[in-house]
């Protein structure tokens, strides 16, 4: 059976505490109970919190970790992929999966998101859902629109999601078609 992985961005500042952390672990553990392996940066806060989740649920996670980095990856990873650039490590993060989520973080996450958009709105990638949870990214992509060249196209690409469960639903949904 082919391994089907959803990959997960978010801030590596978030606490154990934060709304983020509790909905990302949520999220990994309910992927794992769907059979989806996760993979993230492979660091702390979002990443963490979605590597523990899918790990405590008995999930495969991969984390996508560079060489250039000082700190320890997070403890729940089951496979590592080391990385010498960020460009790398960006391609190792989107290539291998199915889907994309994104809950709040920096400049990292924004990055990560505009890569992954960027690659489904020209045709680089196929098809795949990239889901956004939270109540930032509206007023985010809003703010884009207005301010940038962002078309009522390019946000189709896009699904938004309130909380971990809505962000299952979509994934599982819209993935079960992709083929890489």
């Amino acid at each position: 059976m082919e391994e089907k992985i959803i990959t997960i961005f978010g801030g590596s500042k978030c606490r154990h505490d934060s709304e983020e952390y509790r909905q990302a672990q949520e999220l990994g553990r309910q992927l794992a109970e769907a059979g989806f392996t996760i993979c993230t940066g492979g660091y702390l806060g979002v990443m963490e919190a979605a590597s523990r989740g899918a790990r405590e649920a008995g999930g495969r996670v991969y984390g996508i970790v560079m060489n250039q980095f000082k700190s320890e990856p997070n403890r729940y990873l089951t496979d590592k992929v080391a990385t010498d650039h960020f460009y790398d490590r960006l391609q190792n993060l989107i290539t291998r999966s199915v889907g994309f989520v994104a809950f709040r973080g920096g400049m990292g996450t924004v990055t990560e998101i505009s890569l992954v958009w960027n690659k489904l709105t020209t045709g680089v990638i196929g098809r795949r859902p990239l889901v956004l949870v939270g109540e930032c990214w509206q007023s985010v992509i809003k703010s884009w629109k207005d301010s940038l060249v962002v078309s009522e196209d390019d946000v189709s690409w896009l699904d938004f999601a309130d909380d971990a469960s809505s962000a299952c639903s979509i994934l599982i949904k819209k993935s079960a078609g992709v083929t890489l």
